[in-house]
């Protein structure tokens, strides 16, 4: 027989959310901070950004095929290093970055969490002091078959909630990011199975049979969903509810 677990995934309805324009304040237990800025912002400051990079990272900026995903990749992670500097206390270049079984980044010495995501035309990065989390970003202009996609990876009862919005494409992207987020907050980070996490209501029950998800994973997650005036997606995934957490701009 199949080994088979139980998770849970709690799910906060969807906010209309703006960032804030201030310096952060110190990380608190049981408090996330989130920041997110759109490549446009990032752009004039490239030459610093792209001045934090190590060795591995400029490699791997190399290697992109295209222009663009070249550029997010690097204004993406120099921006990370900079905001995780401001954290730790450690110069962005010197920071050491080592990866898990999936590829997830952590940091070496520092007692910190984070995840980055980004999406063609932003970046967003969620910092935590006393717990893993996961965090996707999406922009709502993304072109996307959301029917072929989610007949493919949501269950029957996710299609139905997606069929019966006012704005299918939008719902199917909110619950897209979530199951993102959650899968990031795992370590996994990819699973084809997709429809093994149901993520519409606001308590889902489920039965996970993925190996290393199953190894991974937390009892539960607890999934937050912002929508910005920008445009844009951003859902965070926790593995116990936070105290506070707060979204602040570039």
């Amino acid at each position: 027989m199949m080994a088979t677990r139980s998770l849970l995934i709690h799910c906060l309805g969807t906010d209309a959310r703006e960032v804030m324009r201030v310096e952060p304040p110190q990380l608190a237990p049981g408090a996330c901070l989130v920041h997110f800025a759109t490549l446009n912002e990032l752009r004039p400051r490239s030459g610093i950004l792209r001045a934090h990079l190590d060795e591995e990272e400029r490699t791997r900026a190399q290697r992109f095929r295209f222009d663009a995903d070249r550029e997010r990749f690097e204004l993406g992670h120099g921006w990370m290093r900079e905001l995780l500097a401001h954290y730790t206390g450690t110069p962005p270049r010197d920071i050491t970055l080592v990866r898990g079984r999936f590829g997830k980044p952590r940091l070496m010495k520092k007692d910190l969490c984070f995840n980055l995501s980004d999406t063609k035309d932003a970046v967003a990065l969620a910092v935590c002091s006393t717990m893993e989390l996961g965090l996707d970003l999406e922009t709502l202009d993304r072109s996307v078959d959301h029917e072929a996609v989610s007949a493919h990876y949501f269950t029957p009862e996710e299609r139905i909630t997606i069929s019966r919005s006012d704005q299918p494409k939008r719902t199917f992207l909110e619950l897209w990011t979530r199951k993102e987020a959650v899968l990031k907050a795992s370590g996994v980070g990819i699973m084809d199975d997709l429809r093994s996490l149901r993520v519409d209501e606001p308590l889902n029950k489920l039965t996970i049979r993925h190996t290393e998800f199953m190894a991974m994973a937390a009892p539960e997650y607890h999934v937050r969903t912002w929508r910005m005036r920008s445009g844009h997606l951003i859902s965070l995934a926790t593995p116990r509810p936070l105290e506070q957490a707060m979204l602040f701009g570039a």
